[in-house]
């Protein structure tokens, strides 16, 4: 009984101590590791050593988790990312060895191997989600401050600055970089594509045209808010169409089998009995 709480503590540590064996003959030096460093660091130390080895990055496709940790908006390195997915497969494998259903634990493994990068493509598909659903209320904040007078660079810094999430951090970010040297209409046009937001890129072409011809700014921004709200409407009723038919997978493969596991399955034991 006692065999597989231990196995299910001591594989993922052999198989963390077996990858870093492999790196170390071929990736950088293990980073000294001081006395009083707590677990949680040194977890994290030993991960980003293991995803700076150069063919293990490679395997991993560093540059996809580099993208997406991008469009997750996450701050945490690439190499931890790589690293937690060999060890997380790893991990898979070697508990996987002393069991029989080889093929379920090496389907395990590549589950456990892509978790990381799921669960990126998804906290990625919630920041687009949130970021779209603050753009109309920046274009009718943008739209407002040029009605008053501002200049259209000025009125996107005001708006961003008025609203909150990953839209407006990306905002306040690019244009930190406008203040260092930068183009505020490249850098509008990078925020709009690293969050997937062409209504953005819209509007930026708007600000550009009024700053260059000076053409009326408040109705084309109003224009392109009232079409993104009814763009993201559309999508939500989409989405709700569609939840019947994923709802039929769990109905017909979990509820229905239960349902006749507590009602038919009884009454056919009884009457069988009865026959007998």
């Amino acid at each position: 009984m006692t065999a597989i709480p231990v196995a299910l503590v001591l594989a993922p540590a052999a198989t963390v101590l077996a990858i870093a064996g492999l790196a170390a003959r071929t990736g950088p030096p293990m980073p000294a590791v001081g006395a009083t460093t707590s677990g949680w660091v040194l977890a994290g130390r030993t991960m980003r050593w293991i995803g700076s080895v150069g063919w293990l990055a490679r395997l991993a496709r560093r540059d996809r988790v580099e993208a997406r940790l991008e469009a997750a908006g996450s701050k945490r390195a690439a190499e931890v990312v790589v690293g937690l997915k060999w060890t997380l497969a790893g991990a898979a494998i070697a508990l996987g060895l002393g069991t029989t259903a080889s093929p379920l634990w090496v389907a395990l493994a590549v589950g456990a191997f892509i978790a990381p990068d799921l669960a990126l493509v998804r906290a990625a598909r919630a920041r687009f989600m949130e970021a779209q659903r603050e753009l109309p209320l920046l274009l009718d904040v943008v739209a407002a401050a040029v009605g008053a007078g501002l200049t259209g660079q000025l009125a996107v810094r005001r708006a961003a600055g008025a609203i909150e999430g990953p839209l407006a951090d990306e905002l306040l970010g690019a244009f930190r970089r406008v203040d260092l040297g930068g183009r505020w209409g490249d850098e509008l046009d990078a925020v709009a594509e690293r969050l997937g937001l062409p209504d953005l890129q819209r509007a930026n072409a708007v600000l550009k045209r009024g700053d260059a011809v000076g053409s009326p700014l408040a109705e084309g921004l109003a224009e392109i808010a009232r079409e993104s709200r009814e763009a993201r409407r559309a999508s939500m009723t989409e989405r709700a169409r569609k939840a019947p038919v994923k709802m039929l997978f769990p109905l017909v493969f979990l509820i229905l089998p239960a349902f006749l596991l507590l009602t038919v399955v009884p009454v056919l034991v009884t009457t069988l009995r009865s026959i007998r």
